[in-house]
């Protein structure tokens, strides 16, 4: 086995890796169905915020990202929203936009508002009930709960993520939702909001395998390995992964930055994730720019940086902060004393 392949991690990160919501005015709400074994998640600016996104993933779940498209009327969003139930989940996102619509809040017209919450969704019904997903009332409820803190693991659109799915569900292990942030000395900050449901193998930020698909004597495969040899179990089914991004930060973003900006935060889901962006999952970046820093041109270089960098540790909380659930178990639950130091 090569040697940076461990078990399971040696040590787990820091629980103070900073959180999406140190960008002021970034808010935060899960809806939880632990029976179910699904959620949603949504991220709420305080003002709207420029948008973008960018669709890497061969087989996506979306809403509204036609128009987050450089050139398009729509400039700025007033939410975004991540979700469970495969495209049933869709749904949420009218939840978060009645919610808003009550508030006043969206895209004036002569008679009212249009709130624009694009949104997102995962592949989470071979783990819990595959005949519920979040619907509207979960969305409302998501968006209702939003608060200046951020909960991570089993909640929201992390409940029902899962890792590690080339040698089949019960070779898996438990994905989850994950946060980080980082700072630049100008003051620019980048936080990441990750839902972590990837089929291959999460990376930590030594390079080591620290979630995958787990062999009998408890250590854990190389994804590319088992793809390289052709073992794979059913990639139809192996494949039906996603991992979801919101990335937010306090820099002023032209509509262009933001879809630039998702762009290159995809390198960070390719640092954690191995493979990423397969044909069969929906790997998704979104962008939103409150519009407090004034940025120059080093600065937006600056900003690429760290926002991919938070991209990438927002996506090992995902798994580290996730718990066993469903038959899936976590790394924190495999990780013992005794396993910890096994190379």
């Amino acid at each position: 086995r090569p040697p940076s392949i461990l078990p399971f991690a040696a040590t787990l990160p820091s629980m103070n890796a900073g959180s999406i919501t140190d960008v002021p005015g970034i808010r935060v709400g899960h809806w939880t169905d632990r029976r179910a074994i699904t959620g949603c998640t949504v991220v709420l600016p305080a003002r709207p915020a420029v948008a973008g996104v960018d669709v890497r993933g061969a087989a996506p779940g979306t809403r509204e990202t036609d128009l987050l498209r450089p050139g398009n009327l729509v400039q700025e969003v007033h939410a975004i929203c991540l979700a469970g139930g495969s495209a049933y989940g869709l749904e949420a996102a009218s939840g978060v936009m009645r919610f808003l619509a009550e508030r006043g809040v969206g895209f004036p017209f002569g008679r009212g508002v249009v709130p624009i919450v694009p949104a997102a969704i995962l592949f989470d019904l071979g783990i819990g009930r595959h005949d519920r997903w979040p619907d509207i009332d979960a969305g409302y409820r998501a968006a209702a709960n939003a608060q200046r803190r951020c909960d991570e693991g089993n909640v929201g659109a992390g409940t029902g993520a899962t890792v590690g799915k080339s040698l089949g569900p019960e070779r898996a292990m438990k994905g989850g939702i994950g946060t980080a942030s980082e700072r630049a000395s100008s003051g620019l900050i980048a936080g990441a909001l990750a839902a972590v449901n990837a089929a291959g193998d999460v990376i930590d930020e030594a390079g080591r395998i620290i979630a995958g698909a787990r062999r009998d004597d408890g250590t854990i495969e190389d994804a590319v390995e088992v793809l390289r040899e052709g073992r794979v179990w059913q990639p139809e089914i192996a494949e039906s992964n996603t991992v979801l991004v919101v990335v937010a930060t306090n820099a002023v973003l032209t509509k262009e930055q933001a879809n630039r900006l998702a762009t290159v935060c995809h390198d960070g889901i390719a640092r954690a994730v191995r493979p990423a962006h397969t044909p069969s999952d929906g790997d998704i970046v979104f962008t939103l720019a409150t519009g407090e820093q004034p940025i120059e041109h080093r600065d937006y270089r600056a900003l690429e940086a760290i926002a991919t960098l938070a991209v990438q540790r927002a996506i090992v909380r995902g798994v580290m902060a996730a718990e066993s659930l469903g038959g899936y178990p976590s790394v924190r639950d495999l990780a013992t004393p005794a396993r910890r130091g096994r190379c």
